[in-house]
């Protein structure tokens, strides 16, 4: 099978440009079905000249590199403009195959479905597509001094809504969303939860992990994992932070707030903010930024944390919430888009239903600076993710597979029929 992931590619690193959860959603469900006896050969944008043409990502995975415009990383303003000549590079890849090389197509984001919209019809084969976010949902709850998405963006999406054979929204949330703001057809809409890796994302000792980040175990953790841009809200904690310093000061010896990630979309014009922020509130000392960490050194830093604030002001789902609950720390999360869904409240964390510096604060605090409620929260956590792995994502979407594959079929068997 065929995976588009035109703008990012699961070999990056999650956390910075615009590396995030879909890379990790298309790297290990593209693993997993490859464990099952599924070829998959993902097609994304070479962003270097240095990168070979064709790499593995795992056994029975492939990642093709597709000159499309400059050796660079391109702002997604700038992709439109480069998708003819990706969509050539993928057609010209199935041209040195026999027809039928490619079985089924699943495009993720707008971008890729574009090209998958127009490689399906070349190919005769079923496509279905992950939007992963959808901009009118977007554009509905900016964060402050972001900027909206483009009406090209809002198109695009709808004729991508309108061609693909399957919908995969990550909730049933973003799935009512697919049909009330984009008219999708309720019956090509299925609504399939991402996983998490519970071989890595697992509980640990929070006192080795705070040795090995130079922590005292007394401290008091609040963390951040993820692109620093608008749309993740890192200010808000540092917001949120300095609101609790502010109640007690008492506190200021001991409390620290990690920021992991580096920075993102419009979050790259002011690559600094986030860190003139910390010095204006005064919190400069309780601070501390690192670069985005890959899978193991993520779960350190879960551990080592009281508490993962995820105070986006949009996720269809969240991986971050779900990685740092397997890893047994609670979560406190905004209250929007499949966040319901990745951190049910009172049980495993809490939401908070705005972004005000002072309802954050209360909420941290519930939980950081109360053991047992930490506790508690902490052991339902763990129970909680493990309802959620990438083996379940994938049977979901093989299902979903077959019945795209079959229907099509069906379709193109009707046609021949109304030709004869």
């Amino acid at each position: 099978m065929a995976v588009l992931s035109v703008h990012t590619s699961p070999l990056e690193q999650p956390g910075t440009g615009d590396a995030g959860g879909m890379n990790v959603y298309v790297s290990q469900t593209a693993t997993e079905m490859a464990r099952r006896g599924v070829e998959v050969e993902v097609f994304t944008r070479a962003t270097a000249s240095d990168q070979p043409p064709v790499a593995e990502l795992a056994p029975g995975v492939t990642v093709r590199h597709v000159q499309a415009g400059p050796f660079e990383p391109l702002a997604r303003d700038e992709l439109p403009a480069q998708l003819c000549a990706f969509t050539s590079g993928v057609l010209r890849t199935e041209a040195f195959h026999e027809p039928g090389h490619y079985d089924l197509i699943h495009s993720h984001y707008w971008l890729s479905g574009q090209v998958g919209w127009l490689a399906r019809d070349r190919w005769s084969v079923p496509l279905v597509h992950t939007a992963h976010t959808l901009a009118k949902v977007k554009n509905a709850a900016l964060a402050e001094g972001d900027k909206p998405e483009p009406r090209t963006r809002v198109i695009g999406e709808e004729q991508v809504v309108a061609e693909a054979d399957k919908l995969v929204a990550n909730t049933a949330v973003e799935a009512r969303q697919l049909i009330e703001l984009y008219d999708a057809e309720p019956h090509a809409v299925h609504a399939v939860p991402p996983g998490v890796d519970l071989e890595r994302f697992t509980p640990g000792s929070q006192h080795e992990a705070r040795a090995f980040l130079g922590l005292a175990d007394d401290d008091i953790v609040l963390a951040f994992a993820g692109r620093i841009q608008p749309l993740k809200a890192p200010d808000v904690l540092l917001y949120a932070a300095a609101a609790m310093l502010h109640r007690r000061p008492e506190l200021a010896p001991k409390l620290v707030v990690l920021i992991v990630g580096g920075p993102s979309g419009t979050g790259l014009e002011q690559p600094q903010a986030l860190r003139e922020l910390a010095l204006s509130l005064g919190i400069e000392p309780q601070v501390r930024f690192l670069p985005p960490q890959p899978g193991e050194a993520l779960a350190r830093v879960f551990r080592a944390a009281d508490v993962v604030a995820v105070p986006s002001y949009n996720e269809s789902f969240g991986l971050v919430a779900l990685e740092a609950q397997a890893c047994g720390t609670p979560v406190v999360a905004a209250e929007v888009g499949g966040l319901p869904v990745a951190v049910p409240h009172g049980v495993s964390g809490l939401l908070v239903p705005g972004h005000g510096a002072e309802e954050w604060a209360d909420a941290l605090a519930a939980v950081a600076l109360r053991p047992d409620r930490r506790a508690e929260l902490a052991a339902n956590a763990v129970v909680h993710a493990r309802r959620f792995s990438w083996r379940r994502t994938t049977d979901a979407l093989l299902d979903i597979y077959a019945q795209a594959t079959s229907a099509f079929s069906r379709a193109l068997d009707l046609r021949t029929e109304v030709a004869v």
